[in-house]
């Protein structure tokens, strides 16, 4: 059912009102009173029945989904059970033939033990949901408001973005309409329909409390942000559609921080779409990954007032050796301002620009270097598919409270590179972290090897010594080093704490 073409009044409007009707009733005479508190009512009866034509809008196009999982039999093995121990041996084996019978009976019939929900994103049987709610599915089967009921197979999934896409035969569905969730604003209604604990096509509002939220889920790898809400989200939401006042869908309802909590998050309707589209046209999408870790300039004071005048951008925090940027001319503390001429803020707007970029082209990257402005070019590769490798290289931020650092080093020699398993180079190897130190409360460990304090190399105690009573740790000091294979810097400070 289409909204009405009606513009309704804005919530000011209404708050405006209500405070007319207010005044009318200290003030204004009784006429003027009702007529302005009818107005008013009139006024919640359009917004409660906006309300109710984006649930009849959108419905018709949110599915429920159930999956099956392949069943587990194997504690009905009878081997090391004391009973079948004592049986005769011809017993014990009619036994075991009625129960392998038995267990292939029950693995003819699917055993439905998950649900979530879904989206028709084209009419020719393609749905969108959450790559968790078909994880390890051996049957799914979806349903629509009206009834109808369809067997689907997963078209592909994406791990990094937990969108998936799943396909039934199916012609003329109803099509959700995709908004452009980069116009979403704080404030804005947010509507979620779906499935929560098994109640079918439940409908729950409130308003969008945050965009752009990161590090939601703990794992490096996991390459999104979120749209935050409180509409309340239960299991079973997962993969349905988070909807404006027009009944376009803004996000994928993903997950929640505990129940009752009223904090929902949502994948942006941009994302899932990007994803989707690769997904059902090649049963994959590969992100694009330069090999760097980096953080908001915003973020990190301690740098900042090393660079003043700069007050954007997102600084180059490590560089993971075998991947594309080592192979550039990028270098650690470059502050990146923009891709292909788009401005970057934050660790995600990167993500964002660099992971649809063509994997046989390279990317222009703005950098600022020592106040000047280069122009980089990076090629961007597939990422690894050992994701576990790239999440243990993740640096750490680091600071320091203290002119003691509270780390021991040794020059790094060929028996100490062995025994720590480090490669050999110039540098003093970590030995020791005190433990309650700022170097041991922010991340430094045992076998990282130091290069360079404040630009300048370090290859024997000499060296670090010198460099260090050179260094004032009120402004904060530069300290290059490598870490489980990957090239990155941290800035110590004494924050006076």
């Amino acid at each position: 059912m289409p909204l009405r073409p009606t513009a309704k009044p804005s919530v000011l409007a209404c708050a405006l009102r209500a405070s007319l009707v207010a005044a009318l009733i200290t003030f204004g005479p009784a006429a003027a009173l009702a007529k302005e508190a009818g107005s008013a009512l009139e006024i919640a009866r359009e917004l409660n029945q906006a309300f109710i034509e984006v649930a009849e809008k959108v419905s018709p196009s949110v599915v429920v989904i159930r999956v099956a999982h392949k069943p587990d039999y194997s504690s009905a093995d009878t081997e090391g059970n004391p009973f079948f121990e004592w049986l005769p041996p011809q017993l014990r084996k009619q036994f075991e033939d009625r129960l392998r019978e038995r267990q292939h009976q029950r693995s003819r019939a699917p055993v439905f033990d998950a649900q979530g929900s879904g989206i028709v994103i084209r009419s020719d049987g393609y749905i969108l949901t959450n790559g968790h709610v078909v994880e390890g599915a051996d049957k799914i089967q979806v349903r629509f408001k009206n009834g109808q009921r369809y067997d689907a197979e997963v078209r592909g999934t994406d791990p990094q973005s937990d969108v998936a896409v799943i396909k039934i035969e199916a012609q003329n569905l109803p099509v959700a309409r995709l908004a452009d969730s980069s116009k979403v604003r704080v404030g804005e209604f947010a509507i979620a329909v779906g499935a929560p604990f098994d109640l079918d096509y439940s409908v729950t509002f409130g308003h969008v409390s945050a965009t752009g939220r990161s590090w939601i889920i703990p794992d490096p790898t996991m390459d999104q942000d979120f749209i935050q809400t409180d509409a309340n989200i239960n299991p079973g939401n997962s993969g349905g559609p988070l909807v404006n006042i027009d009944g376009e869908v803004i996000g994928i309802n993903t997950l929640i921080r505990g129940l009752h909590t009223g904090i929902g998050f949502a994948i942006p309707s941009d994302l899932a779409r990007e994803v989707a589209d690769k997904l059902i046209a090649n049963g994959k999408y590969v992100h694009g990954w330069l090999g760097i870790e980096i953080r908001a300039l915003a973020d990190f004071p301690e740098f900042k007032e090393l660079n003043p005048g700069l007050e954007d951008g997102v600084v180059v925090m490590g560089i993971v050796r075998e991947g594309p940027a080592a192979n550039s001319e990028l270098r650690l503390r470059d502050v990146i301002v923009s891709v292909d001429g788009k401005r970057v803020n934050t660790a995600q707007d990167l993500k964002r620009e660099v992971r649809s970029k063509r994997l046989d082209r390279p990317v222009s990257l703005d950098v600022v270097r020592e106040r000047k402005h280069v122009t980089i070019k990076v090629t961007p590769a597939a990422w690894p598919e050992d994701m576990q490798a790239v999440a243990e290289q993740r640096p750490e931020a680091t600071s320091d409270s203290s002119p003691d650092l509270g780390l021991t080093v040794k020059p790094l020699t060929r028996d100490l590179a062995k025994e720590y398993g480090v490669s050999m180079t110039d540098g003093l190897l970590v030995t020791d972290v005190a433990s309650g130190s700022p170097a041991e409360r922010q991340g430094l460990q045992r076998g990282d090897v130091i290069t360079q304090v404040n630009q300048s190399n370090v290859t024997n105690l000499r060296e670090y010594r010198a460099a260090l009573k050179r260094a004032d740790l009120k402004r904060g000091v530069i300290m290059n080093l490598t870490s489980q294979g990957l090239s990155k810097f941290v800035v110590l400070k004494d924050t006076g704490d």
